[in-house]
């Protein structure tokens, strides 16, 4: 059954917030118009009950763009607790500084009065020229910047992170070592 209400945009508008950290967004994406779409929805005006996407959700507002399966948005009173599942969620997103942050988790979940994104499930999350970290579950806090990763709760697993040197030229931009001269040799 698909249920369209008024307040459906305004639901969608949350999924932003995945990414709305500084760290890992681009802020002017929040003023961008977002272009939801999936093979099925099931909403309600009634903010006590779920909106529910299924089936090839895409999501796209500026530079931000989420690929997943299922897409489950809990609202009621102050609360907003968005769920992305997947084969993986695949999400990306160009950050302030001109670099792109891209993420692929089983399932990615926004917790708005946490000001948390949690990626689990075979989480890694990509900064090119930054670098990388990846494990069973990484805890983003937006509000601090903090960032967390491990196993799940009784789970085992390892993190791996990778740091890119401040200074790293750009590829091409190396100089090319000095020729070594030829020796001369004395002639008397």
């Amino acid at each position: 059954m698909i249920r369209r209400t008024a307040s459906f945009p305004t639901v969608l508008v949350a999924l932003l917030c995945l990414c709305v950290g500084s760290a890992w967004a681009k802020s002017s994406d929040r003023n961008q118009r977002m272009n939801v779409s999936s093979d099925s929805s099931d909403c309600s005006v009634n903010e006590s009950e779920p909106c529910i996407l299924r089936g090839n959700v895409h999501i796209v507002q500026g530079t931000l763009e989420i690929h997943s399966s299922k897409a489950d948005v809990r609202r009621g009173g102050n609360e907003q607790v968005i769920k992305l599942s997947g084969s993986p969620v695949k999400m990306k997103q160009q950050m302030d500084d001109g670099g792109w942050m891209n993420a692929t988790a089983a399932r990615i979940d926004y917790d708005q009065n946490r000001d948390t994104v949690v990626f689990s499930g075979n989480a890694v999350v990509k900064q090119p020229g930054r670098g990388s970290i990846s494990g069973e579950r990484i805890v983003y806090n937006m509000a601090t910047g903090q960032v967390q990763s491990g196993a799940a709760a009784g789970a085992g697993g390892r993190v791996n992170m990778t740091f890119e040197p401040k200074n790293q030229a750009p590829a091409g931009d190396a100089k090319p070592e000095p020729k070594a001269e030829p020796a001369q040799q004395d002639k008397n």
